[in-house]
């Protein structure tokens, strides 16, 4: 069983490697967001707490989250390994995980850094938008339809969506809080030996097996 990170800013397209890696090796991808949701839907004294919480609009603490992680970890029937998705995001969520992972016998393998320059990830991702039918992935200089206008996958006419936080403004208070809670998250998984940094600026595919060789 192999446990992974992956970390980078916003953009770096973390959720798209996390996603194929499962789809290839039959990961689990943890992503704290879909925990939080599924919790809501659980008759458990954790679950309530959470619906509790979420109702009120308050964040969830990082002790509950790790209770959630617990239990994926614990009850899961998976002898692959997972990918946190979004979490840790501070050294004190790192320093929870650790504990919980020694806690139940874990441990964790490898932390990929997608490292990317952040002039050409704003430039990434302030061209992005999607087919509003299908959701194919479309990038106005690097990957526009072949005829403007129409999906190439679905034929959809001019639907396409673009995100409001897609904007050099937005992103840049992302990265601001990136570099401020977690990217001292790269020092500490350096020291203890864990972290491998890979060019996020590539092609998918050329990511992805870089990050096969990694995990191999």
């Amino acid at each position: 069983m192999k446990n992974l990170i992956l970390l980078g800013p916003p953009g770096a397209g973390k959720g798209t490697q996390a996603r194929t890696l499962c789809e290839k090796y039959g990961f689990v991808q943890l992503s704290t967001g879909d925990m939080l949701r599924e919790a809501k839907k659980d008759e458990t004294d954790l679950g309530r707490k959470v619906a509790g919480i979420m109702a009120k609009g308050e964040l969830v603490t990082d002790e509950i989250v790790i209770g959630l992680i617990e239990k994926k970890l614990t009850n899961d029937e998976n002898e692959i390994g997972f990918i946190f998705d979004g979490f840790p995001r501070t050294l004190a969520q790192a320093d929870a995980l650790g504990n919980l992972l020694d806690s139940i016998g874990q441990s964790l393998d490898h932390v990929v850094e997608l490292y990317v320059d952040d002039e050409k990830l704003v430039q990434r991702i302030i061209g992005r938008f999607t087919c509003s039918s299908c959701g194919e992935l479309y990038h106005k200089i690097t990957k526009p339809p072949e005829n403007a206008g129409i999906c190439d996958v679905c034929g959809s006419k001019d639907k396409f969506n673009f995100r409001q936080d897609d904007n050099e403004d937005s992103l840049k208070i992302r990265l601001l809080a990136y570099y401020r809670d977690t990217s001292p998250l790269i020092g500490y998984y350096h020291v203890l030996n864990k972290l491998r940094k890979i060019n996020g600026l590539g092609s998918v595919d050329e990511i992805q097996n870089n990050i096969r060789n990694i995990i191999k």
